[in-house]
């Protein structure tokens, strides 16, 4: 027989589930010859088996009883390789019943006195710990199974276990199932929050009063206007307990009141509503604020189980318009892309995209604020949302659409009380009431004693002391008592460590000192490390953001002086490193640094002469530089910058997607540095300390978003205020298009024009292709908006010119459509320009054409009557657009066909019935000298099923082929290759 490949080698799983199912097929077959007994009986032996594993998890075959059995034969791996799924790890033996099986031999079980022999039998084949099996064997030894107090794996073993024992005959005294799954999801909605009060939290009295002051204000009064609760922000530097401190809160006062209820008829279990979000978790965006009503939703259906089925229903449209918004957002990029479209429809498409977003997102939360009216009667609904950095920058979209959907909210449901967590705040547009802050600082002198107390430091005259010289930062006094536990018991080595700190000063409080004494208490943990090649590695090994066993050898051995023999001894101090509590699991033979620990590591790290941690870096420029992915380009940017090396010569080892991996790293290096990340990310600004050492060109960049934010959301005086900053301006940056736009948009043509002319040639001096095309794009726009078609025709010409000189054939196609609307609206139309557009449309490659739908769309809609082809080219090439304006204008069109000529109806109909899967058209025939039959009103509602299919791209190139004389087809297709917002007649 031949073995089984490694779980190492290719295609490894693939050969190991074939190798299983050719074993299970030859086993049938041996117990068939075997005479095993007549078709679809089970063995004696075989059902036996079953029995013993049909209260198990998981188990190993070979380690299988019977009942009565001294010890495992072994047996079960031929019995029971066919009921049976592998689980667990490639490198141990674990199976597990199949679904039907078990439920199965659950049901043929004689009564509880069975399962209990059979599952006692088995006890050593099961895992050490809690489980399922644990709570069955309670249970069939007659002890109810308890969940008061139980946390969310206890309750899922013991909803497993009720699910298992209430199909076996004669067991009794179980919990209702439904009871122990809705425990289990209230546990688990609390799950985050018990996680985060397992660290020590002291003091803090002040500000829990000041919450509950504020979540427990008096609503306005009966008959009193609506009106709006300011937002309560708690800021503060990281480090300091903010997502602590709402834990706590949330959780005295849902414990406080357990079982009052919300006060309305829902049944809900806690005093008040609440919802707790984390913008860090991965199944939320700040970014799509309809994934935070998606979670109000599901997580007030956990509360109020009486409304469930209509809040799941909302949460489903919530994702339902996720990913509407993102194939939307995905269009506005692309009209984006170019200067082309980018100068016409992009930016006001943004626009479109952004207000549409809001206000679906708003009537979204307005349903759920209209359900939680009926279930919670009028208690405070407390929305904590956390990690909220991301959204809080100047003119962010994103702030303004969540402010939008807290507005909707408390329309519907005056009491809502939003507790948001984050960087100090900023201010947006938008927002119209001052937010109320609690910005938490250092514990006091007893509070930082007591913090210390509760992390270990018993003396209390040792902890007085420690307190005095660390400081009241409570990241600062949790690294102290870890510190003092592994300086020993002793007083002795305590008040060494004492000793060790920096003396404190009167200006202590400023973050640098604090991360000095955090960096010395960080010290003396790692000089506990017992190994010292291994304490070496971590010290060096703090700078870098991943390590693996290829970079122990590769990056840190030598500058640490350690010697690494080869990749097992690599290995093995990669295990030791592992270990640590500094890292934590980053994919399979990797580890990240914690960035709370690198944080303080690094300023430290950089003002040791004696460390080796910039020829680690240099070392780790060089490894990533000679390997390929944007994960290896990702960390070598980083490195250099962190070595203080030019940006502008990191910008050229960029590659697209490295924004996305180095998200949080500004945190880490200078201000100058950190810019080029802020000028590379779409999303996001950055500080004014980083703004006041950024270069001009990434200021320029980073700027540019903000601006592009502001006009999107209509804020164009603030567009301009923000546009008034730091010039002159280099002649290729963006924001000289974006003034012109914020100019025209605030009513400002003639100026428009005028920057625009300026800009234009100061981007042709300096070789700046594709700002000059832009700009000329934007120019020739505004001077056929005000009625100057000849300066028009003339920037466009000029754009043209450039187009064609940069080599981008899609810019070139862009100015050729623009020059064609243009000409068709003159009074003596120039075909001549029809004619080069559609030569260029069949010019320029299919996989060009491929990544401008909207391009392209356009582009052969508006020369289908030059070029029979363009219609069924743009179609195969990239579809129809999404919408059901796209459905009707089809529907009106194939009406004006059949109206024009009747002969259509029949090959019509055979064409559009075969298309949904009709097995035989209509047969509408006009019976002599009688008016021809009329279309059937439903032809729209057969669009829209066709497309629900998926095939409505291949139907209407069928339809294209039809004998149309009256050229309707053609043009309600070219008119919904627009988008249908254009008529359906021939041009």
């Amino acid at each position: 027989m031949s073995t089984v490949p490694s779980a190492e080698a290719p295609g490894a799983a693939a050969l190991c589930e074939l190798f299983r199912t050719r074993l299970r097929q030859e086993l049938r077959q041996e117990l068939r010859h075997a005479g095993a007994g007549p078709p679809g009986a089970v063995p004696d032996a075989r059902c036996g088996y079953r029995r013993a594993a049909c209260l198990l998890t998981s188990f190993d075959p070979r380690e299988l009883r019977l009942p009565g059995e001294s010890a495992p034969t072994g047996r079960a791996v031929m019995e029971l390789a066919a009921d049976c799924a592998a689980t667990g790890a490639a490198d141990r033996t674990e199976w597990t019943l199949k679904p039907e099986v078990r439920e199965e031999t659950l049901r043929a079980l004689p009564g509880p006195g069975e399962a209990l022999r059979a599952l006692e039998a088995n006890l050593g084949a099961v895992p050490g710990g809690p489980g399922p099996e644990r709570v069955c064997l309670a249970v069939l030894r007659g002890q109810a199974p308890g969940t008061a107090g139980a946390g969310p794996d206890e309750l899922s073993d013991v909803l497993q276990a009720v699910l298992w024992l209430s199909l076996v005959p004669g067991v009794t005294g179980l919990p209702d199932a439904r009871a122990v799954r809705g425990e289990l999801e209230l546990a688990r909605l609390l799950q985050p929050l018990e996680r985060l009060v397992r660290v020590p939290f002291v003091g803090r009295e002040a500000e829990l009063a000041e919450l509950r002051d504020y979540v427990h204000a008096p609503g306005p009064p009966p008959g009193a206007g609506p009106t709006v609760p300011a937002p309560l922000v708690v800021h503060g530097p990281g480090g300091m307990g903010k997502s602590t401190l709402l834990a706590t809160f949330l959780l005295d006062s849902l414990r406080r009141g357990a079982g009052t209820g919300g006060g309305g008829d829902g049944g809900g279990r806690f005093p008040f509503p609440f919802v707790y979000v984390d913008f860090e978790r991965a199944t939320l965006s700040v970014h799509e604020p309809v994934t935070l009503v998606a979670e109000m939703a599901r997580q007030l259906g956990v509360q109020y189980p009486a409304f469930r089925a209509e809040l799941d229903a909302l949460a489903a449209g919530c994702q339902e318009e996720a990913s509407a918004q993102r194939a939307e957002e995905e269009r506005v990029v692309e009209l984006n892309r170019l200067a082309t479209t980018r100068a016409g429809v992009g930016r006001r498409t943004s626009q479109q995209f952004l207000a549409g977003a809001s206000e679906r997102e708003s009537a979204l939360s307005r349903q759920v604020g209209e359900v939680l009216r009926r279930a919670a009667g009028g208690a405070p609904f407390v929305m904590v949302v956390d990690s909220f950095e991301e959204a809080q920058y100047r003119g962010s979209p994103a702030l303004g659409r969540m402010w939008a959907v807290f507005l909707a909210l408390t329309e519907a449901y005056p009491r809502v009380r939003a507790v948001v967590s984050g960087r100090s705040p900023v201010g947006h547009p938008a927002v119209g009431v001052r937010s109320v802050e609690i910005e938490l600082r250092d514990l006091g002198p007893e509070a930082s004693v007591a913090l210390l107390g509760a992390c270990g430091v018993r003396d209390p005259e040792l902890a007085r002391v420690l307190a005095e010289r660390v400081g009241g930062h409570p990241l600062s006094l949790r690294l102290a008592a870890r510190a003092a536990a592994l300086a020993g018991s002793g007083t002795a080595g305590v008040r060494e460590l004492i000793g060790s700190l920096p003396a404190r000063r009167r200006d202590f409080f400023r973050r640098v000192d604090q991360l000095l004494v955090q960096g010395t208490l960080y010290e003396r943990i790692l000089q506990h490390i017992p190994d010292p090649d291994v304490r070496r590695l971590a010290h060096a090994g703090l700078v870098l953001r991943l390590i693996t066993p290829d970079v122990v050898r590769e990056v840190l051995a030598e500058p640490c002086g350690v010697a690494v023999a080869g990749a097992e001894e690599a290995r093995r101090l990669f295990g030791a490193l592992s270990r640590l509590d500094l890292v934590e699991p980053w994919g399979p033979q990797a580890v990240r640094v914690r960035a709370d620990v690198r944080a303080i590591m690094l300023r430290l790290v950089a003002g040791d002469p004696a460390s080796p941690a910039r020829e680690v870096e240099r070392r780790a420029v060089a490894y990533y530089a000679a390997r390929e992915g944007p994960e290896a380009r990702a960390e070598e940017i980083y490195h250099r910058l962190r070595l203080n090396e030019d940006p502008r010569t990191v910008e050229e080892r960029w590659l697209p997607g490295v924004e996305r991996l180095l998200e949080g790293a500004q945190e880490e290096m200078s201000p100058r540095a950190a810019a080029l990340l802020s000028a590379h990310r779409r999303r996001g600004g950055a500080s004014d300390l980083v703004m006041a050492e950024a270069d001009q060109e990434d200021w320029e960049r980073i700027v540019g978003h903000e601006v592009e934010d502001l006009l999107a959301q209509g804020f164009t005086e603030e567009a301009l205020a923000r546009l008034a900053e730091r010039r002159p301006w280099t002649p290729c940056s963006a924001l000289h298009p974006l003034l012109v736009e914020a100019l025209d948009r605030s009513g400002r043509r003639a100026e428009a024009r005028r920057a625009a002319s300026d800009a234009v040639d100061a981007a042709r001096e300096a070789g700046c292709g594709e700002r000059q095309l832009e700009l000329l794009l934007l120019s020739a726009r505004l001077a056929e908006e005000d009625g100057d078609p000849d300066s028009a025709d003339r920037e466009l010409r000029l754009a043209e010119d450039v187009a064609i000189g940069l080599g981008q054939d899609l810019e070139a196609m862009g100015t050729l459509l623009a020059r064609a609307r243009l000409a068709a609206g003159a009074h003596v139309p120039d075909r001549d320009v029809d004619t080069r557009l559609a030569r260029r449309l069949r010019q320029v490659p299919d996989e060009v054409l491929a990544g401008q739908p909207s391009l392209v769309r356009a582009a052969a809609s508006q020369v289908y009557t030059l070029d029979a082809r363009a219609l069924d080219h743009a179609l195969e090439l990239v579809g129809l657009p999404e919408g059901d304006e796209v459905l009707e204008v089809l529907g009106t069109g194939l009406r004006r066909a059949v109206r024009a000529d009747p002969l259509l109806l029949r090959p019509l109909m055979d064409i559009l019935c075969s298309a949904a899967g009709a097995r035989d058209a209509p047969a509408r025939p006009a019976a002599a000298g009688a008016p021809p039959s009329p279309p059937p009103s439903d032809v729209t509602d057969i669009l829209r099923l066709v497309r629900d299919r998926g095939t409505l791209d291949e139907l209407v190139r069928r339809l294209l082929v039809l004998r149309d004389g009256s050229g309707q087809i053609a043009a309600s297709v070219a008119a919904a290759l627009r988008g249908g917002g254009e008529g359906g007649g021939p041009p």
